[in-house]
């Protein structure tokens, strides 16, 4: 298998998140290749990516594994730059102190207005960002993340609408592999009102927040309580339902990671085929 087919298959794993399988493409191909500039920088970013302590100390020494052969290669320092820049000056003062040293190797390497040196500004203005900035970028994610999971019920309610049953068109399709995964969390007789809250979720809501509101100002006006959240029990279906389909948002990654390592390892073998 050769470098830039291990970097196709890192880069693929690190795209959909796969980080553990991308650590273990990096660490095959240096195995069978032996130190490569771009391997180690793969093996040190989907360390970087798990934000753990004992993941940077690994993604450092990947970084310096591979300057220790290549010390010009601006993939590897502007990594290990980004690295030092997230590095905690109390727990961490020696890779922080790195950040100068690094910053002045890649303005040499890196002309101005070249990608890497625009990458280099990328990082310091992520190092410089302030307590709002923060906020912003993750009320973004989050609102982000709130659009996929609609979008994603959206095309649960539409394929249970059509009676469901249809597998994936292929096995990498994200969003295909997420309705099949919540189609198959979501099947069976006894999870009938679970299918019937995605189908109708915003009818749902409504329906459960009347109920609730009516149920409590009912159990207070009967005297049995001076205050009741029993109400909300109606939500239970709902919060179930939900359940269901983040967890098949995470079975659908973890499949489809599970079809992209796979592709790449038969990639090899297809190339290896006789001819005729």
């Amino acid at each position: 298998m050769t470098r830039d087919a291990y970097a196709d298959r890192c880069e693929d794993l690190f795209a959909l998140g796969g980080f553990t399988e991308a650590r273990k493409a990096a660490e095959a191909g240096l195995a069978e290749l032996g130190p490569d500039p771009v391997l180690y920088r793969w093996l040190g970013l989907a360390h970087a990516a798990e934000d753990d302590d004992d993941h940077d100390a690994d993604a450092e020494a990947a970084y310096e594994a591979g300057l220790a052969q290549w010390p010009d290669d601006l993939g590897l320092l502007v990594s290990y730059l980004e690295l030092c820049l997230r590095a905690d000056t109390w727990s961490y003062p020696g890779r922080a102190a790195r950040v100068e040293r690094l910053k002045e190797r890649i303005a040499v390497l890196a002309p101005a207005g070249s990608p890497e040196a625009a990458r280099v500004d990328a990082a310091l203005g992520w190092a410089g960002r302030g307590y709002w900035q923060d906020v912003r970028r993750r009320t973004a994610a989050a609102t982000a993340d709130r659009a996929a999971s609609t979008s994603h019920a959206d095309d649960v309610a539409e394929a249970l609408a059509r009676g469901g049953g249809r597998a994936p068109a292929h096995p990498e399709d994200l969003r295909a592999v997420e309705v099949a995964a919540a189609l198959e969390l979501l099947d069976g007789p006894g999870r009938a009102p679970l299918r019937l809250v995605v189908r109708h979720r915003a009818a749902a809501y409504a329906t459960a927040l009347l109920l609730a509101i009516a149920t409590n100002k009912a159990l207070v006006l009967s005297g049995a309580v001076s205050y009741s959240v029993w109400g909300w029990i109606w939500f239970v279906p709902l919060l179930l339902a939900e359940s269901r389909l983040r967890q098949a948002r995470r079975l659908a990654r973890e499949r489809v990671i599970a079809a992209t390592a796979a592709r790449h390892a038969a990639a090899p073998e297809a190339g290896q085929a006789p001819a005729g």
